[in-house]
């Protein structure tokens, strides 16, 4: 018996999308090109954590982030790193890059040699949509907006 071929939820996508856009928006107001934000996320005092936010391009109708955690990873893990572009004309936000991996299709065979999972784009979008609702519950600005030089 053949596994039922996965189909990618285009509303959900388009769901996801707007909502981290709309998330966005409210952690980063008025952000520019070099500006970053820090929230740090408390619990026991063994546990923080802070996520870094970077505003690396602003272009007229997109914004590049990247988008980092840094603490609660030991030495040996990559710490969470992703680039995320920001669609100001359409209000969506889309992952475009993951732990340096880049380009995510909507839908992968499987198995594949990346072993990619067959909705592996739409687990990125919620991974960035958790981290998202986190901070704006559970973080508190750690640093205010700073302009970073760019050389």
């Amino acid at each position: 018996m053949r596994p039922k071929r996965y189909v990618p939820d285009l509303q959900e996508m388009a769901s996801l999308a707007e909502s981290n856009y709309l998330r966005f928006l409210k952690l980063l107001p008025d952000a520019s090109a070099g500006t970053e934000r820090v929230f740090a996320i408390s619990g026991s005092p063994e546990q923080n954590a802070r996520v870094r936010m970077r505003v690396e391009e602003v272009h007229p109708y997109t914004t590049m982030l990247t988008v980092t955690q840094e603490g609660l990873c030991p030495e040996w893990i990559q710490p969470p790193s992703m680039q995320v572009r920001l669609y100001h004309d359409a209000s969506m936000a889309e992952v475009l890059s993951y732990q340096n991996q880049h380009r995510f299709e909507g839908r992968y065979q499987y198995p594949n040699p990346q072993m990619r999972l067959p909705d592996e784009k739409v687990q990125l979008n919620r991974f960035l949509a958790d981290w998202l609702e986190h901070c704006l519950k559970h973080g508190h600005t750690e640093m205010p907006f700073s302009f970073i030089p760019t050389f």
